[in-house]
Protein backbone atom coordinates (compact mmCIF):
# COMPACT_ATOMS: atom_id res chain seq x y z
CA UNK A 1 0.00 0.00 0.00
CA UNK A 2 0.99 3.57 0.04
CA UNK A 3 -0.18 6.41 2.19
CA UNK A 4 0.78 9.97 1.41
CA UNK A 5 3.08 10.42 4.40
CA UNK A 6 6.64 9.93 5.53
CA UNK A 7 6.15 6.23 5.35
CA UNK A 8 4.65 4.49 2.39
CA UNK A 9 2.20 1.71 2.16
CA UNK A 10 -1.18 0.83 0.64
CA UNK A 11 -4.63 -0.22 0.50
CA UNK A 12 -5.20 -3.01 1.78
CA UNK A 13 -4.65 -4.60 5.30
CA UNK A 14 -1.18 -5.36 6.15
CA UNK A 15 -0.91 -7.91 9.09
CA UNK A 16 -0.18 -11.49 10.03
CA UNK A 17 2.91 -13.45 10.89
CA UNK A 18 5.32 -15.11 13.26
CA UNK A 19 8.59 -15.67 15.00
CA UNK A 20 11.09 -18.37 15.84
CA UNK A 21 13.44 -18.89 18.63
CA UNK A 22 15.86 -21.21 20.36
CA UNK A 23 17.67 -23.93 18.45
CA UNK A 24 16.56 -26.45 21.04
CA UNK A 25 13.72 -28.94 20.91
CA UNK A 26 10.55 -27.73 22.61
CA UNK A 27 7.80 -29.94 23.90
CA UNK A 28 4.36 -29.85 22.29
CA UNK A 29 1.21 -31.20 23.83
CA UNK A 30 -2.06 -32.70 22.77
CA UNK A 31 -4.17 -30.45 20.58
CA UNK A 32 -7.81 -30.42 19.63
CA UNK A 33 -7.29 -32.41 16.47
CA UNK A 34 -5.36 -35.32 17.95
CA UNK A 35 -2.20 -36.24 19.77
CA UNK A 36 0.97 -34.35 18.93
CA UNK A 37 3.96 -36.28 20.19
CA UNK A 38 6.40 -33.59 20.30
CA UNK A 39 10.00 -33.00 20.93
CA UNK A 40 10.03 -31.22 17.58
CA UNK A 41 11.56 -27.78 17.41
CA UNK A 42 8.64 -25.37 17.01
CA UNK A 43 10.30 -21.97 17.40
CA UNK A 44 13.61 -21.17 15.76
CA UNK A 45 15.99 -18.50 17.01
CA UNK A 46 18.70 -18.02 14.40
CA UNK A 47 20.20 -15.44 12.07
CA UNK A 48 20.74 -18.10 9.40
CA UNK A 49 18.39 -19.42 6.73
CA UNK A 50 16.19 -22.31 7.78
CA UNK A 51 17.06 -25.66 6.22
CA UNK A 52 14.07 -25.58 3.84
CA UNK A 53 14.89 -22.17 2.38
CA UNK A 54 18.58 -23.06 2.09
CA UNK A 55 17.76 -26.23 0.15
CA UNK A 56 15.44 -24.31 -2.17
CA UNK A 57 18.06 -21.63 -2.78
CA UNK A 58 20.70 -24.24 -3.54
CA UNK A 59 18.42 -25.75 -6.18
CA UNK A 60 17.40 -22.32 -7.49
CA UNK A 61 21.05 -21.39 -8.02
CA UNK A 62 21.28 -24.09 -10.68
CA UNK A 63 18.49 -22.33 -12.60
CA UNK A 64 20.11 -18.91 -12.06
CA UNK A 65 23.49 -20.21 -13.21
CA UNK A 66 22.06 -21.46 -16.50
CA UNK A 67 20.20 -18.16 -17.08
CA UNK A 68 23.34 -16.11 -16.43
CA UNK A 69 25.44 -18.28 -18.73
CA UNK A 70 22.81 -17.86 -21.45
CA UNK A 71 23.26 -14.10 -21.04
CA UNK A 72 27.03 -14.48 -21.45
CA UNK A 73 27.62 -13.81 -17.76
CA UNK A 74 30.10 -16.45 -16.76
CA UNK A 75 30.26 -17.84 -13.26
CA UNK A 76 30.27 -21.25 -11.65
CA UNK A 77 27.86 -22.94 -9.26
CA UNK A 78 29.74 -21.73 -6.17
CA UNK A 79 29.81 -18.11 -7.30
CA UNK A 80 26.25 -17.43 -8.43
CA UNK A 81 25.37 -13.82 -7.52
CA UNK A 82 22.43 -13.35 -5.19
CA UNK A 83 19.91 -11.21 -7.09
CA UNK A 84 16.59 -10.17 -5.55
CA UNK A 85 13.67 -8.27 -7.03
CA UNK A 86 12.23 -6.08 -4.28
CA UNK A 87 8.75 -4.82 -5.15
CA UNK A 88 6.82 -1.87 -3.74
CA UNK A 89 3.33 -1.31 -2.46
CA UNK A 90 0.79 0.88 -4.16
CA UNK A 91 -2.43 -1.10 -4.41
CA UNK A 92 -3.53 -2.30 -7.81
CA UNK A 93 -1.03 0.08 -9.45
CA UNK A 94 1.80 -1.85 -7.79
CA UNK A 95 0.22 -5.25 -8.40
CA UNK A 96 -0.29 -4.72 -12.12
CA UNK A 97 3.01 -2.95 -12.82
CA UNK A 98 4.97 -5.72 -11.07
CA UNK A 99 3.40 -8.29 -13.39
CA UNK A 100 4.28 -6.12 -16.40
CA UNK A 101 7.87 -5.78 -15.18
CA UNK A 102 8.24 -9.53 -14.63
CA UNK A 103 6.67 -10.21 -18.02
CA UNK A 104 9.38 -8.16 -19.74
CA UNK A 105 12.09 -9.77 -17.63
CA UNK A 106 10.94 -13.12 -18.97
CA UNK A 107 10.94 -11.84 -22.56
CA UNK A 108 14.49 -10.59 -22.06
CA UNK A 109 15.51 -14.06 -20.71
CA UNK A 110 16.39 -12.43 -17.38
CA UNK A 111 13.62 -13.60 -15.05
CA UNK A 112 15.48 -16.78 -14.12
CA UNK A 113 18.44 -14.75 -12.86
CA UNK A 114 16.36 -13.87 -9.78
CA UNK A 115 17.03 -15.83 -6.61
CA UNK A 116 14.31 -14.02 -4.62
CA UNK A 117 11.19 -11.88 -4.99
CA UNK A 118 10.00 -9.85 -2.03
CA UNK A 119 6.88 -7.73 -1.75
CA UNK A 120 4.77 -5.51 0.46
CA UNK A 121 1.13 -4.52 0.22
CA UNK A 122 -0.14 -4.39 -3.37
CA UNK A 123 2.84 -6.27 -4.80
CA UNK A 124 2.05 -9.22 -2.50
CA UNK A 125 -1.33 -9.45 -4.26
CA UNK A 126 0.40 -10.09 -7.58
CA UNK A 127 2.87 -12.47 -5.94
CA UNK A 128 0.00 -14.56 -4.55
CA UNK A 129 -1.68 -14.35 -7.96
CA UNK A 130 1.44 -15.56 -9.78
CA UNK A 131 2.52 -18.31 -7.38
CA UNK A 132 -0.88 -19.97 -7.69
CA UNK A 133 0.68 -21.33 -10.91
CA UNK A 134 3.71 -23.52 -10.01
CA UNK A 135 5.19 -22.72 -13.45
CA UNK A 136 4.39 -19.02 -13.58
CA UNK A 137 7.90 -17.79 -14.38
CA UNK A 138 7.76 -19.58 -17.74
CA UNK A 139 4.12 -18.71 -18.32
CA UNK A 140 3.84 -14.93 -18.03
CA UNK A 141 1.63 -14.61 -21.10
CA UNK A 142 -1.16 -16.45 -19.31
CA UNK A 143 -0.68 -14.38 -16.16
CA UNK A 144 -1.08 -11.15 -18.13
CA UNK A 145 -4.16 -12.40 -19.95
CA UNK A 146 -5.85 -13.42 -16.68
CA UNK A 147 -5.53 -9.86 -15.35
CA UNK A 148 -7.94 -8.65 -18.02
CA UNK A 149 -10.20 -11.67 -17.83
CA UNK A 150 -13.47 -12.13 -15.95
CA UNK A 151 -13.47 -11.73 -12.18
CA UNK A 152 -14.90 -14.06 -9.58
CA UNK A 153 -18.65 -13.81 -9.15
CA UNK A 154 -19.95 -12.24 -5.96
CA UNK A 155 -21.78 -15.43 -4.97
CA UNK A 156 -18.51 -17.38 -4.84
CA UNK A 157 -16.84 -14.68 -2.74
CA UNK A 158 -19.79 -14.67 -0.33
CA UNK A 159 -19.70 -18.48 -0.08
CA UNK A 160 -16.07 -18.28 1.05
CA UNK A 161 -16.96 -15.57 3.57
CA UNK A 162 -19.83 -17.66 4.90
CA UNK A 163 -17.37 -20.42 5.78
CA UNK A 164 -14.90 -17.99 7.34
CA UNK A 165 -17.62 -16.32 9.41
CA UNK A 166 -17.89 -19.53 11.45
CA UNK A 167 -14.33 -19.03 12.72
CA UNK A 168 -13.57 -17.08 15.89
CA UNK A 169 -10.96 -14.97 14.09
CA UNK A 170 -13.39 -13.75 11.37
CA UNK A 171 -12.83 -10.04 10.75
CA UNK A 172 -12.65 -7.25 8.20
CA UNK A 173 -9.36 -8.79 7.08
CA UNK A 174 -11.31 -11.69 5.55
CA UNK A 175 -13.74 -9.37 3.79
CA UNK A 176 -10.96 -7.20 2.39
CA UNK A 177 -8.97 -10.26 1.36
CA UNK A 178 -11.78 -11.95 -0.54
CA UNK A 179 -12.90 -8.82 -2.34
CA UNK A 180 -9.38 -7.81 -3.41
CA UNK A 181 -8.70 -11.40 -4.50
CA UNK A 182 -11.97 -11.77 -6.39
CA UNK A 183 -12.36 -8.25 -7.73
CA UNK A 184 -8.78 -7.16 -8.45
CA UNK A 185 -6.68 -10.30 -8.89
CA UNK A 186 -9.66 -12.27 -10.27
CA UNK A 187 -9.14 -15.53 -8.43
CA UNK A 188 -10.00 -17.21 -5.14
CA UNK A 189 -6.79 -18.93 -4.14
CA UNK A 190 -7.62 -21.34 -1.30
CA UNK A 191 -4.20 -22.96 -1.15
CA UNK A 192 -1.81 -22.46 1.75
CA UNK A 193 1.57 -20.78 1.42
CA UNK A 194 3.34 -23.67 3.18
CA UNK A 195 2.32 -25.95 0.30
CA UNK A 196 4.93 -24.18 -1.82
CA UNK A 197 7.69 -25.55 0.43
CA UNK A 198 7.61 -28.83 -1.49
CA UNK A 199 7.81 -27.25 -4.95
CA UNK A 200 10.84 -27.41 -7.19
CA UNK A 201 12.95 -24.29 -7.77
CA UNK A 202 11.24 -23.20 -10.99
CA UNK A 203 10.40 -19.77 -9.55
CA UNK A 204 12.30 -17.23 -7.42
CA UNK A 205 11.85 -17.79 -3.70
CA UNK A 206 9.02 -15.55 -2.39
CA UNK A 207 9.14 -13.40 0.75
CA UNK A 208 5.92 -11.64 1.84
CA UNK A 209 6.28 -8.75 4.30
CA UNK A 210 4.07 -7.20 6.98
CA UNK A 211 4.31 -5.15 10.21
CA UNK A 212 3.25 -5.89 13.75
CA UNK A 213 0.85 -3.08 14.60
CA UNK A 214 1.53 -2.65 18.33
CA UNK A 215 5.29 -2.56 17.85
CA UNK A 216 4.84 -0.28 14.83
CA UNK A 217 3.02 2.23 17.04
CA UNK A 218 4.74 1.77 20.39
CA UNK A 219 7.71 -0.58 20.17
CA UNK A 220 11.31 -0.82 19.01
CA UNK A 221 12.21 -1.16 15.35
CA UNK A 222 13.34 -4.75 15.89
CA UNK A 223 9.76 -5.81 16.64
CA UNK A 224 8.15 -4.16 13.62
CA UNK A 225 9.15 -5.96 10.40
CA UNK A 226 7.58 -9.38 9.83
CA UNK A 227 8.20 -11.74 6.94
CA UNK A 228 6.62 -14.97 5.79
CA UNK A 229 7.85 -17.50 3.26
CA UNK A 230 6.76 -20.99 2.25
CA UNK A 231 8.89 -22.44 5.05
CA UNK A 232 8.64 -20.09 8.00
CA UNK A 233 7.34 -16.79 9.31
CA UNK A 234 8.68 -14.41 11.88
CA UNK A 235 10.39 -11.20 12.88
CA UNK A 236 13.26 -10.27 10.61
CA UNK A 237 15.41 -8.40 13.14
CA UNK A 238 14.60 -10.55 16.19
CA UNK A 239 15.53 -13.71 14.24
CA UNK A 240 12.53 -15.50 15.75
CA UNK A 241 10.57 -17.76 13.42
CA UNK A 242 7.95 -20.49 13.35
CA UNK A 243 6.96 -22.86 10.57
CA UNK A 244 4.48 -21.16 8.26
CA UNK A 245 2.01 -24.02 8.71
CA UNK A 246 1.87 -23.09 12.42
CA UNK A 247 1.04 -19.45 11.76
CA UNK A 248 -2.08 -18.82 13.83
CA UNK A 249 -1.61 -21.77 16.16
CA UNK A 250 -1.51 -21.16 19.91
CA UNK A 251 1.73 -21.14 21.88
CA UNK A 252 2.64 -20.62 25.51
CA UNK A 253 6.20 -20.13 26.73
CA UNK A 254 7.56 -21.50 23.47
CA UNK A 255 5.36 -24.59 23.47
CA UNK A 256 2.71 -25.35 20.86
CA UNK A 257 -0.47 -25.94 22.83
CA UNK A 258 -3.12 -25.92 20.08
CA UNK A 259 -2.58 -26.37 16.37
CA UNK A 260 -4.93 -24.26 14.26
CA UNK A 261 -5.56 -24.49 10.50
CA UNK A 262 -3.18 -22.38 8.43
CA UNK A 263 -4.79 -19.35 6.81
CA UNK A 264 -5.30 -19.61 3.07
CA UNK A 265 -3.93 -17.19 0.49
CA UNK A 266 -7.21 -15.27 0.35
CA UNK A 267 -6.97 -14.24 3.97
CA UNK A 268 -3.22 -13.75 3.71
CA UNK A 269 -3.83 -11.30 0.87
CA UNK A 270 -6.17 -9.40 3.16
CA UNK A 271 -3.54 -9.30 5.88
CA UNK A 272 -0.69 -8.12 3.69
CA UNK A 273 -2.47 -5.39 1.78
CA UNK A 274 -4.75 -3.76 4.26
CA UNK A 275 -3.58 -0.28 4.99
CA UNK A 276 -7.24 0.55 5.52
CA UNK A 277 -6.79 -1.11 8.90
CA UNK A 278 -4.55 1.77 9.92
CA UNK A 279 -6.44 4.86 10.98
CA UNK A 280 -4.25 7.36 9.14
CA UNK A 281 -5.50 6.45 5.67
CA UNK A 282 -8.72 8.46 6.10
CA UNK A 283 -7.07 11.73 5.10
CA UNK A 284 -8.11 11.25 1.47
CA UNK A 285 -11.81 11.22 2.38
CA UNK A 286 -11.97 14.25 4.69
CA UNK A 287 -14.65 16.49 3.17
CA UNK A 288 -13.62 20.08 2.35
CA UNK A 289 -16.23 21.56 4.66
CA UNK A 290 -14.90 19.80 7.77
CA UNK A 291 -13.15 22.69 9.49
CA UNK A 292 -12.99 21.37 13.04
CA UNK A 293 -10.25 19.26 14.67
CA UNK A 294 -10.30 15.58 13.68
CA UNK A 295 -10.93 13.74 16.94
CA UNK A 296 -11.53 10.06 17.68
CA UNK A 297 -15.23 10.12 16.88
CA UNK A 298 -14.68 12.07 13.67
CA UNK A 299 -12.02 9.51 12.69
CA UNK A 300 -14.46 6.66 13.32
CA UNK A 301 -17.04 8.34 11.11
CA UNK A 302 -14.61 8.95 8.24
CA UNK A 303 -13.07 5.48 8.36
CA UNK A 304 -16.57 3.96 8.31
CA UNK A 305 -17.31 5.93 5.16
CA UNK A 306 -13.91 5.09 3.65
CA UNK A 307 -14.29 1.35 4.17
CA UNK A 308 -17.88 1.34 2.86
CA UNK A 309 -16.76 3.29 -0.19
CA UNK A 310 -13.96 0.83 -0.97
CA UNK A 311 -16.09 -2.24 -0.34
CA UNK A 312 -18.80 -0.93 -2.66
CA UNK A 313 -16.23 -0.41 -5.41
CA UNK A 314 -14.68 -3.85 -4.93
CA UNK A 315 -18.09 -5.51 -4.82
CA UNK A 316 -18.93 -3.83 -8.12
CA UNK A 317 -15.95 -5.56 -9.71
CA UNK A 318 -17.46 -8.98 -8.95
CA UNK A 319 -20.78 -8.20 -10.65
CA UNK A 320 -21.86 -8.22 -14.30
CA UNK A 321 -25.59 -7.53 -13.92
CA UNK A 322 -26.33 -3.90 -14.98
CA UNK A 323 -29.22 -3.58 -12.53
CA UNK A 324 -27.08 -4.65 -9.58
CA UNK A 325 -24.29 -2.30 -10.65
CA UNK A 326 -26.79 0.53 -10.89
CA UNK A 327 -27.98 -0.21 -7.37
CA UNK A 328 -24.43 -0.09 -6.02
CA UNK A 329 -23.88 3.27 -7.74
CA UNK A 330 -27.05 4.49 -6.09
CA UNK A 331 -25.77 3.43 -2.67
CA UNK A 332 -22.44 5.15 -3.26
CA UNK A 333 -24.22 8.38 -4.15
CA UNK A 334 -26.36 8.15 -1.01
CA UNK A 335 -23.26 7.86 1.16
CA UNK A 336 -21.34 10.56 -0.74
CA UNK A 337 -24.23 12.99 -0.35
CA UNK A 338 -24.38 12.37 3.38
CA UNK A 339 -20.65 12.88 3.93
CA UNK A 340 -20.31 15.87 1.60
CA UNK A 341 -23.33 17.75 2.95
CA UNK A 342 -21.83 20.99 4.21
CA UNK A 343 -22.36 21.42 7.94
CA UNK A 344 -19.45 23.73 8.67
CA UNK A 345 -21.65 26.44 10.18
CA UNK A 346 -23.31 23.93 12.49
CA UNK A 347 -19.95 22.46 13.51
CA UNK A 348 -18.56 25.84 14.48
CA UNK A 349 -21.55 26.46 16.75
CA UNK A 350 -21.10 23.22 18.72
CA UNK A 351 -18.81 22.51 21.62
CA UNK A 352 -16.57 19.38 21.49
CA UNK A 353 -19.04 17.15 23.36
CA UNK A 354 -21.91 18.18 21.09
CA UNK A 355 -19.77 17.51 18.00
CA UNK A 356 -18.92 14.08 19.39
CA UNK A 357 -22.60 13.22 19.73
CA UNK A 358 -23.33 14.55 16.24
CA UNK A 359 -20.62 12.41 14.60
CA UNK A 360 -21.83 9.34 16.46
CA UNK A 361 -25.27 10.00 15.04
CA UNK A 362 -23.82 10.52 11.57
CA UNK A 363 -21.99 7.17 11.77
CA UNK A 364 -25.21 5.41 12.68
CA UNK A 365 -26.87 7.30 9.86
CA UNK A 366 -24.43 5.83 7.31
CA UNK A 367 -25.08 2.33 8.64
CA UNK A 368 -28.82 2.84 8.56
CA UNK A 369 -28.62 4.15 4.99
CA UNK A 370 -26.90 0.92 3.91
CA UNK A 371 -29.50 -1.19 5.71
CA UNK A 372 -32.44 0.67 4.14
CA UNK A 373 -30.84 0.42 0.69
CA UNK A 374 -30.33 -3.33 1.10
CA UNK A 375 -33.91 -3.87 2.19
CA UNK A 376 -35.18 -2.00 -0.87
CA UNK A 377 -33.52 -4.37 -3.36
CA UNK A 378 -35.60 -6.80 -5.39
CA UNK A 379 -35.50 -10.40 -4.21
CA UNK A 380 -32.81 -12.49 -5.88
CA UNK A 381 -29.21 -13.68 -5.56
CA UNK A 382 -27.85 -10.13 -5.41
CA UNK A 383 -30.09 -9.20 -2.49
CA UNK A 384 -29.19 -12.45 -0.74
CA UNK A 385 -25.47 -11.65 -1.06
CA UNK A 386 -26.01 -8.06 0.03
CA UNK A 387 -28.02 -9.18 3.05
CA UNK A 388 -25.20 -11.48 4.14
CA UNK A 389 -22.56 -8.79 3.65
CA UNK A 390 -24.64 -6.20 5.48
CA UNK A 391 -25.22 -8.53 8.40
CA UNK A 392 -21.55 -9.52 8.65
CA UNK A 393 -19.70 -6.38 7.61
CA UNK A 394 -21.46 -3.50 9.35
CA UNK A 395 -20.92 -4.77 12.91
CA UNK A 396 -17.25 -5.44 12.16
CA UNK A 397 -16.77 -1.94 10.77
CA UNK A 398 -18.45 -0.33 13.75
CA UNK A 399 -16.24 -2.34 16.11
CA UNK A 400 -13.28 -1.85 13.73
CA UNK A 401 -12.34 -5.54 13.94
CA UNK A 402 -9.38 -6.38 11.73
CA UNK A 403 -7.67 -9.74 12.01
CA UNK A 404 -5.35 -10.74 14.81
CA UNK A 405 -3.11 -13.78 15.01
CA UNK A 406 -2.18 -15.90 18.00
CA UNK A 407 1.22 -14.80 19.23
CA UNK A 408 3.68 -17.66 19.27
CA UNK A 409 5.91 -15.54 21.50
CA UNK A 410 3.26 -15.29 24.19
CA UNK A 411 4.94 -15.74 27.59
CA UNK A 412 8.13 -16.75 25.82
CA UNK A 413 11.06 -16.35 28.16
CA UNK A 414 13.63 -14.54 26.06
CA UNK A 415 15.13 -11.12 26.69
CA UNK A 416 15.07 -10.22 22.99
CA UNK A 417 11.25 -10.19 22.89
CA UNK A 418 10.05 -6.58 23.37
CA UNK A 419 7.09 -5.64 25.57
CA UNK A 420 4.92 -4.94 22.52
CA UNK A 421 5.05 -8.68 21.69
CA UNK A 422 4.02 -10.00 25.11
CA UNK A 423 0.31 -10.21 24.34
CA UNK A 424 -1.65 -13.38 23.49
CA UNK A 425 -2.27 -12.10 19.98
CA UNK A 426 -0.53 -9.78 17.62
CA UNK A 427 -1.87 -7.73 14.78
CA UNK A 428 -0.18 -7.86 11.39
CA UNK A 429 -0.72 -4.92 9.07
CA UNK A 430 0.45 -3.49 5.76
CA UNK A 431 4.27 -3.22 5.73
CA UNK A 432 4.06 -0.19 3.44
CA UNK A 433 3.11 1.93 6.43
CA UNK A 434 6.76 1.72 7.53
CA UNK A 435 8.68 1.24 4.27
CA UNK A 436 6.73 0.72 1.07
CA UNK A 437 9.30 -1.67 -0.38
CA UNK A 438 10.52 -5.02 0.91
CA UNK A 439 14.13 -3.92 1.55
CA UNK A 440 14.45 -5.03 5.22
CA UNK A 441 14.12 -8.74 4.44
CA UNK A 442 17.06 -8.56 2.03
CA UNK A 443 19.61 -6.64 4.07
CA UNK A 444 22.52 -8.16 5.91
CA UNK A 445 24.36 -11.46 5.84
CA UNK A 446 21.39 -13.82 6.14
CA UNK A 447 20.43 -13.73 2.45
CA UNK A 448 23.65 -11.95 1.45
CA UNK A 449 22.17 -10.12 -1.54
CA UNK A 450 24.55 -8.72 -4.16
CA UNK A 451 22.03 -6.92 -6.39
CA UNK A 452 18.54 -5.58 -5.69
CA UNK A 453 16.28 -4.72 -8.63
CA UNK A 454 13.68 -2.29 -7.30
CA UNK A 455 10.78 -1.31 -9.60
CA UNK A 456 9.12 1.55 -7.70
CA UNK A 457 5.33 2.02 -7.86
CA UNK A 458 4.83 3.87 -4.57
CA UNK A 459 2.82 7.04 -4.24
CA UNK A 460 4.09 9.89 -2.11
CA UNK A 461 7.58 11.30 -2.47
CA UNK A 462 9.80 9.45 -4.94
CA UNK A 463 12.99 8.01 -3.39
CA UNK A 464 11.31 8.04 0.01
CA UNK A 465 11.44 4.25 0.23
CA UNK A 466 15.19 4.40 -0.40
CA UNK A 467 15.77 7.02 2.28
CA UNK A 468 13.63 5.12 4.78
CA UNK A 469 15.42 1.85 3.98
CA UNK A 470 18.81 3.56 4.37
CA UNK A 471 17.77 4.88 7.78
CA UNK A 472 16.35 1.49 8.76
CA UNK A 473 19.60 -0.23 7.77
CA UNK A 474 21.62 2.25 9.82
CA UNK A 475 19.48 1.63 12.90
CA UNK A 476 19.81 -2.16 12.68
CA UNK A 477 23.48 -1.91 11.68
CA UNK A 478 23.23 -3.52 8.25
CA UNK A 479 25.08 -2.43 5.09
CA UNK A 480 23.25 -0.21 2.61
CA UNK A 481 24.59 1.74 -0.38
CA UNK A 482 25.13 5.45 -0.02
CA UNK A 483 22.02 7.50 -0.83
CA UNK A 484 22.57 11.23 -1.02
CA UNK A 485 19.56 13.27 0.12
CA UNK A 486 20.19 15.53 -2.88
CA UNK A 487 18.49 12.87 -4.98
CA UNK A 488 15.22 14.17 -3.55
CA UNK A 489 15.61 17.21 -5.79
CA UNK A 490 14.58 14.95 -8.68
CA UNK A 491 11.66 13.37 -6.84
CA UNK A 492 8.93 15.25 -8.74
CA UNK A 493 10.21 14.14 -12.14
CA UNK A 494 12.65 11.25 -11.74
CA UNK A 495 14.71 9.47 -14.37
CA UNK A 496 13.61 5.97 -15.35
CA UNK A 497 16.61 4.24 -13.76
CA UNK A 498 19.15 4.93 -11.02
CA UNK A 499 21.99 2.75 -9.82
CA UNK A 500 23.16 3.02 -6.21
CA UNK A 501 26.31 0.96 -6.12
CA UNK A 502 27.39 -1.17 -3.20
CA UNK A 503 31.11 -0.95 -2.45
CA UNK A 504 31.83 -3.96 -0.27
CA UNK A 505 29.12 -5.64 1.79
CA UNK A 506 26.35 -3.33 0.60
CA UNK A 507 24.05 -4.59 -2.15
CA UNK A 508 23.85 -2.56 -5.35
CA UNK A 509 20.32 -1.21 -5.96
CA UNK A 510 18.78 -0.59 -9.39
CA UNK A 511 15.90 1.78 -8.67
CA UNK A 512 13.29 2.21 -11.42
CA UNK A 513 10.36 4.63 -10.90
CA UNK A 514 7.15 3.68 -12.71
CA UNK A 515 6.39 7.20 -13.95
CA UNK A 516 9.48 9.08 -15.04
CA UNK A 517 11.16 11.42 -17.52
CA UNK A 518 10.84 8.88 -20.33
CA UNK A 519 7.06 8.48 -20.13
CA UNK A 520 5.98 11.80 -18.63
CA UNK A 521 6.85 15.16 -20.21
CA UNK A 522 7.14 16.98 -16.87
CA UNK A 523 6.49 16.80 -13.14
CA UNK A 524 2.86 17.78 -13.61
CA UNK A 525 2.22 14.75 -15.81
CA UNK A 526 3.81 12.50 -13.16
CA UNK A 527 1.38 13.93 -10.59
CA UNK A 528 -1.56 13.45 -12.94
CA UNK A 529 -0.58 9.84 -13.62
CA UNK A 530 -0.28 9.07 -9.91
CA UNK A 531 -3.67 10.66 -9.35
CA UNK A 532 -5.25 8.73 -12.23
CA UNK A 533 -3.83 5.45 -10.88
CA UNK A 534 -4.33 6.29 -7.22
CA UNK A 535 -3.74 3.57 -4.66
CA UNK A 536 -7.32 3.73 -3.40
CA UNK A 537 -9.08 4.05 -6.76
CA UNK A 538 -10.15 0.43 -7.17
CA UNK A 539 -10.47 -1.51 -9.35
CA UNK A 540 -8.94 -0.30 -12.62
CA UNK A 541 -10.58 -0.68 -16.01
CA UNK A 542 -9.10 -3.03 -18.61
CA UNK A 543 -7.73 0.03 -20.43
CA UNK A 544 -5.90 1.21 -17.30
CA UNK A 545 -4.59 -2.27 -16.58
CA UNK A 546 -3.13 -2.52 -20.08
CA UNK A 547 -1.59 0.95 -19.80
CA UNK A 548 0.18 0.02 -16.56
CA UNK A 549 1.36 -3.28 -18.00
CA UNK A 550 2.84 -1.57 -21.06
CA UNK A 551 4.43 1.19 -18.98
CA UNK A 552 6.20 -1.33 -16.73
CA UNK A 553 7.27 -3.46 -19.69
CA UNK A 554 8.74 -0.45 -21.45
CA UNK A 555 10.62 0.67 -18.34
CA UNK A 556 12.30 -2.71 -18.11
CA UNK A 557 12.97 -2.94 -21.84
CA UNK A 558 14.53 0.53 -21.98
CA UNK A 559 16.93 -0.34 -19.17
CA UNK A 560 17.84 -3.87 -20.17
CA UNK A 561 21.49 -3.03 -20.77
CA UNK A 562 21.86 -1.31 -17.40
CA UNK A 563 20.39 -4.33 -15.62
CA UNK A 564 22.66 -6.67 -17.57
CA UNK A 565 25.70 -4.54 -16.73
CA UNK A 566 24.89 -4.63 -13.04
CA UNK A 567 24.33 -8.39 -13.16
CA UNK A 568 27.82 -8.81 -14.60
CA UNK A 569 29.25 -6.59 -11.88
CA UNK A 570 27.30 -8.55 -9.25
CA UNK A 571 28.90 -11.76 -10.52
CA UNK A 572 32.34 -10.18 -10.20
CA UNK A 573 31.57 -8.85 -6.72
CA UNK A 574 30.42 -12.30 -5.63
CA UNK A 575 33.67 -13.75 -6.94
CA UNK A 576 35.75 -11.19 -5.06
CA UNK A 577 33.64 -11.60 -1.92
CA UNK A 578 34.02 -15.38 -1.87
CA UNK A 579 37.72 -15.31 -2.70
CA UNK A 580 38.26 -12.74 0.04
Amino acid sequence: MQTQRGNTGFSGLGFCFWLMISGVALQTVDNMEGNMTASEETIRHSSSLCAGEQQYIDRRKEVVLQALNNLQINCNADLVPHIALVASGGGQRAAVSLIGFLYQLEKEAMLNTLLYIGGVSGSTWSMAFLYNDPQWSSNMDEAVSKLSGPGVELEHAVAWLAEQSKEECFSLTDIWGVLTSAGIMKQLDKRHLSEEASRNATNPYPIYCALEKHCFSHGPLQGKWFEVSPHEAGFTELNLFVETSLLGSKFHNGELIEKKPEMDMIRLQGVLGCALAHEEVIRDVIPPWLNVPIGDVTTEYLRLYNVLRNLITLTSSTIQDPTALSELEKLQKILDDKVNHNESVLMESLDPEERKILFQQRSLGLVRAVEIWGQSLEDGTFKTSVSFLTKQVLPLILKWEWGTTSNFLYQFQNDSVPDCLQTKEFHLIDAGLLINMAYPSFLGEKRDIDLIIAPESSAGIMFETLILARNYAAEVNKPFPQIDDKILEESNWPKDCYVFEGKEKEPTIIYMPLFNQQNCKDAEEVREKMKEFSTFHLPFSEEKINFLLETAKTNMKNNREIVLREMRKAALRRMRKMSG
